[in-house]
């Protein structure tokens, strides 16, 4: 599923983001913990979960009200950083709600 590993890696980015040191305390948390989230439950969609979809989905919303709070966000880079963040993440994580799990059973008479 293309939708966790995008989440995933923004994660992954997001994290690393953190410890750049481009803006004030509260930029490097807000990465730090939103790119945690995005990880985990990237890489764990990828096993086609709904409920990692809305989390995706919700940080994504976050980044972007987040990139819009002066004294969260700091510098310019990380407003758009966190805004494109944002937009994929919230695109992909609800884009994969729309994916319904199936199951494949093979039944059928076994043969001796």
């Amino acid at each position: 599923m293309w939708q966790g590993w995008v989440n995933g890696i923004l994660g992954v980015y997001l994290f690393i983001v953190a410890f750049i040191g481009y803006g004030e305390t509260g930029n490097m948390w807000n990465s730090l913990i939103v790119g945690i989230i995005a990880a985990i439950a990237g890489f764990l969609m990828v096993k086609e979960k709904p409920w990692e979809g809305w989390i995706c989905g919700i940080v994504g919303v976050w980044l972007i009200i987040a990139a819009f709070i002066p004294s969260v966000v700091g510098t310019t880079a990380n407003t758009l950083s966190w805004i494109l963040s944002g937009l994929l993440l919230m695109i992909s994580g609800f884009a994969a709600l729309g994916k319904e799990v199936t199951t494949t059973h093979h039944g059928g008479a076994h043969a001796h």
